[in-house]
């Protein structure tokens, strides 16, 4: 038993190096400038949905034109806190670049042990249980996409993984607020809700009125703050609402369009393609049955929302899946899942994020020169580069339809159950 311990700390201080490591010398060109840029703006008392020319503050002249933050106020204010801690003492961009991710690898960390912890509570297999807290540890894709390419998706992993396992214990509150700021945090956690709303579907209304109104109440909360206590203008949000559903590509069924277009942008009325999301959403929404009050359960129903959600929409980064992983991890422990589909997403994933490049831009901060030279001979075979991750995206999106699919008819079969146990009278 002490020398399994011991090992377990040993793979610990492993992927807390590795993680650091990697989170000091890579960041992705687009996002982390975006991160660093908002973390001044916040630390600095200036409003970050507001772009400026930063390039004198940061002595690079990359951080000239850049765009404002899109996501909502709870990131840009940890972007500041951490600013405020970091590089306004130590003025270091590599420095300021790995500690803006130590939230993420805190993260991580944790939703290594969540992921463990509930596989041990569903009584799944030790050995299978290990493996989950090792993949998240040390995966190539999870690593890459959060502490390397410096996306908080982790965190909204996590949180929206502890509201589901709150909503399990009962604790309907406690449920709300963390599902509350996942979405706040970003938008993928949004199908979760209607997971939840069908699994409140036969409790008594006041219970469903309370848990929505302490949801929208809490996001509400975070949204609303910092724009009437810090004075922010909203209105560059406002104006921009709709620019993630007027833009296709990403690992999504729309990824062809830059090939063809030479642009994300949807043309004319494709922006009705944008919102195909909702409709989808919807109708899978209809095929979700009532059923045992488990976590199992509501984690089934929560992936088949999250997953139809991510192949109806018109752009998806591929980071995004990060919030997939850990429900994943879960139903293929308690035997739900092959373990090759969930080997096939990272790989897809990781294959798809190569041929778009962003390998290459995580090199902004420490080799920017090395980087451009890069960029610059993808462009030579740009052509037979985006043939490849189209192509790519196919076996993604049959994976994806194939998960949903074996996920609803699992769903049916656990409702089936249920409602013969509740009333055997009836099934007899």
């Amino acid at each position: 038993m002490k020398k399994h311990l011991t090992h377990d700390r040993v793979f610990l201080i492993t992927s807390i190096i590795l993680q650091l490591g990697l989170a000091f010398f890579f960041g992705h060109a687009y996002d982390m400038r975006i991160f660093i840029a908002t973390g001044y703006l916040v630390g600095t008392g200036q409003n970050p949905y507001i772009a400026q020319d930063l390039a004198s503050i940061f002595n690079n002249s990359s951080f000239q034109g850049i765009t404002s933050v899109g996501y909502l106020p709870p990131w840009p204010l940890v972007d500041g806190l951490i600013y405020f801690f970091s590089y306004r003492i130590v003025p270091n961009l590599l420095l300021y670049n790995l500690a803006l991710k130590l939230p993420i690898i805190a993260a991580n960390i944790s939703l290594a042990y969540l992921v463990a912890n509930i596989l041990r509570k569903l009584k799944a297999d030790e050995k299978k249980t290990r493996l989950a807290w090792l993949f998240i540890l040390f995966n190539p894709f999870f690593l890459y996409a959060t502490c390397a390419w410096g996306q908080f998706d982790s965190i909204v992993a996590f949180f929206t993984l502890l509201a589901l396992v709150r909503f399990s214990e009962d604790k309907l509150a406690a449920s709300a607020i963390w599902l509350a700021l996942a979405i706040t945090l970003k938008p993928t956690a949004i199908p979760v809700i209607l997971a939840i709303f069908a699994a409140l579907l036969g409790r008594p209304f006041r219970v469903m009125f309370r848990y929505f109104v302490l949801l929208f109440t809490s996001a509400l909360i975070l949204i609303a703050f910092p724009f009437i206590f810090l004075s922010w203008d909203p209105s560059p949000i406002l104006q921009h609402w709709n620019a993630h559903f007027t833009v296709g590509g990403g690992i999504s069924f729309m990824t062809f369009l830059e090939l063809v277009r030479y642009s994300y942008q949807l043309p004319g009325l494709w922006w009705l393609v944008g919102l195909a999301w909702i409709p989808a959403l919807v109708t899978a929404a209809l095929f979700l049955r009532p059923g045992p009050a488990s976590l199992v359960n509501l984690l089934r129903k929560s992936t088949i929302m999250i997953l139809v959600f991510f192949l109806f929409r018109s752009w998806v980064s591929e980071t995004n899946l990060i919030l997939l992983i850990p429900l994943l991890l879960i139903l293929t422990g308690v035997g739900e899942l092959n373990p090759r589909i969930l080997t096939s997403v990272w790989v897809l994933a990781l294959s798809f994020s190569f041929f778009s490049t962003s390998p290459f831009q995580l090199l902004f901060p420490s080799l920017p020169a090395l980087m451009d030279r890069l960029l610059q001979l993808s462009e030579v075979v740009r052509t037979a580069r985006l043939v490849i991750r189209t192509i790519v995206v196919i076996p993604w999106l049959v994976a994806g339809a194939w998960m949903v699919i074996r996920c609803i008819r699992q769903d049916r079969f656990e409702s089936n159950k249920f409602q013969a146990q509740s009333h055997p009278l009836v099934s007899a």
